[in-house]
């Protein structure tokens, strides 16, 4: 049995780049692992950071990393090959169960698209199991959207909402924050249907409060939080806000036990 306490090796099997400052490594692993869970990602001698699962395959689960810092500097020289050490994978995740044969609407904004791609693979490949699936996602221009190609399959699939907060000339996308478009939606049952959403905190507590503003019951809205995370195990203390440990408790959160992590 793996301690989670040890990181393990993990072999890089593939690099992809969606931005200059973005790639997604597409990591060797076997085991139970859900879309919203994090692994903790290390290099000796620089550290190690919390980084969302952004898509699970046949013994690979994706990681997208931002450059950010120290860690993630050092990531990105890494290559196909090259080898990672993980721990993980952490929190409670998504539960594909809750949202089955409900109207679901899924708002993200930048790379909280990352921990919420498998919802979206998973329905988009089994559009039979949802009445229906509207995914509003936003960026701060086009040269930042994540995905390209997952978006033009998903828009085949689903209802897409793809935004940009600014777009240069020519570029034929919607423009605004995702808000706008949330008091847009037509569902049939609004009351039974159910919502997601991820992204930087501002993001999330306005789209929320906009769900609501339309209808939507608390008890039917996830968030999902990675703020301040640090080791992954609830020991540090770094990501405790009153008595919620969003590595433990989190990342994943029903609007009812999460609310007061967005204020």
């Amino acid at each position: 049995m793996q301690n989670e306490y040890i990181p393990f090796q993990s072999e890089i099997k593939e690099v992809i780049k969606h931005t200059d400052i973005e790639y997604t490594f597409r990591m060797a692993y076997t085991g139970p692992v859900k879309p919203g869970q994090f692994f903790e990602v290390s290099i000796p001698k620089f550290g190690e950071a919390p980084i969302s699962v952004s898509g699970i395959g046949d013994g690979t689960v994706d990681l997208t990393v931002r450059r950010v810092g120290k860690v993630t500097d050092e990531i990105f020289e890494h290559y196909t090959g090259n080898k990672l050490f993980l721990r993980g994978p952490y929190g409670n995740g998504f539960d594909i169960e809750e949202y089955k044969g409900k109207d679901l609407v899924v708002v993200a904004g930048g790379t909280g698209v990352s921990p919420i791609r498998g919802v979206i693979d998973y329905f988009s490949d089994h559009k039979d199991e949802v009445k229906s699936l509207t995914f509003i996602a936003g960026f701060k221009s086009p040269n930042d959207i994540l995905f390209t190609k997952d978006f033009e399959k998903w828009e085949k699939n689903m209802d897409v909402i793809l935004t940009v907060d600014c777009a240069e000339e020519g570029f034929l996308c919607n423009v605004g924050m995702v808000t706008e478009y949330i008091p847009k939606l037509q569902l049939e049952n609004i009351e039974e249907a159910v919502a997601v959403v991820v992204g930087p905190p501002p993001m999330m507590k306005f789209s929320t409060l906009g769900l609501l503003d339309i209808g939507f019951k608390e008890e039917n809205i996830w968030i999902s939080q990675e703020r301040k995370m640090c080791c992954g195990l609830g020991k540090c203390g770094h990501c405790k806000i009153d008595d919620v440990y969003v590595c433990l408790d989190g990342p994943v959160f029903n609007y009812t036990k999460g609310r007061q992590l967005l204020d």
